[in-house]
């Protein structure tokens, strides 16, 4: 995944199983959880204090605090990434005439109806996909002229999911 530091700082970071990578350097860090949403972590002698202040899951925002420094945070999983490469991120997007699923999944709530005027960002559809959730958001403004699909129906990667005026 990416990681974006305060609009400036840009890092690939790969968890696998307990080990933690930064832009392909293994990085060895002992950490502890002391609830809620505070942990201590030791990296490299020194001692950091970690507190998330601030989570939005939906845009996979945060803002934390590292000994009393806050840090703006923005993750970019494999899933953004495949919504760029679909192109259903860029300034085009605007003249959007349909959403198709990104990946095969499972629909697990249709967040609009038909005839709603939309804001590009709005959440759309919920869609399972590897035991995850998924939020799918509009790409752009407009008003919803179809829905294909409902709760609980399983679709394909590219499938339509949902029509625009």
């Amino acid at each position: 995944m990416k990681v974006k530091v305060n609009e400036h700082y840009n890092f690939n970071v790969e968890i696998n199983n307990d080990l933690l990578s930064v832009n392909g350097e293994e990085v060895a860090v002992d950490s502890k959880s002391l609830g809620n949403a505070h942990t201590h972590i030791l990296y490299k002698n020194k001692s950091y204090s970690i507190e998330v202040v601030s989570e939005n899951k939906s845009d996979k925002t945060s803002i934390i605090k590292v000994n009393g420094t806050l840090y703006s945070i923005e993750i970019e999983d494999q899933y953004d990434q495949l919504l760029k490469q679909l192109g259903m991120d860029n300034a085009q997007a605007s003249k959007v005439s349909e959403i198709k699923a990104p990946m095969p999944g499972l629909v697990l709530s249709v967040l609009v109806t038909e005839g709603q005027e939309v804001n590009k960002g709005d959440s759309l559809i919920v869609l399972e996909a590897m035991k995850m959730e998924n939020v799918i958001k509009s790409p752009a403004s407009g008003i919803v002229k179809n829905i294909l699909v409902r709760k609980t129906d399983k679709v394909e990667k590219n499938e339509i999911l949902i029509q625009f005026q």
